[in-house]
């Protein structure tokens, strides 16, 4: 197998836009704090919780357990929406994002494996 067919397509978008999540949920809270009625340790606690669960759950994408902290990441940033109201359309973009990445890495991962179990059943046939 080459190096390139042993990468996973899903992780490597997958983990593209969690990181560039917790830049954008890390960059909303002095947001959070200047804007809102939240008082500035909630906002640094949130904001800055969140961002760093981002990229935590983006180095624990080697599992589908990873997959599965993602996607409450995701619903973790939509409802960030109640403290920063742009948030709503940032975490809607964001969850849209990844579940693009999600579900068209699979679809890849899934084809590629199609291919090489092809690629290896005509070459036996030779």
């Amino acid at each position: 197998m080459s190096e390139q067919a042993g990468r996973s397509p899903r992780r490597g978008m997958c983990a593209a836009v969690l990181s560039l999540e917790g830049i954008v949920v890390g960059l909303s809270t002095p947001v959070m704090a200047t804007l809102s009625d939240v008082s500035l340790g909630t906002a640094l606690a949130v904001g800055l919780g969140l961002a760093a669960a981002c990229f935590v759950v983006a180095g624990m994408l080697r599992s589908e357990a990873g997959y599965a902290a993602g996607w409450v990441v995701q619903v973790a940033a939509v409802a960030l929406g109640l403290l920063v109201p742009a948030m709503f359309v940032l975490g809607g973009i964001f969850a849209a994002l990844w579940a693009t990445a999600y579900f068209l890495g699979r679809r890849i991962e899934r084809e590629r494996a199609e291919r090489l179990a092809y690629e290896a059943g005509t070459s036996t046939d030779s």
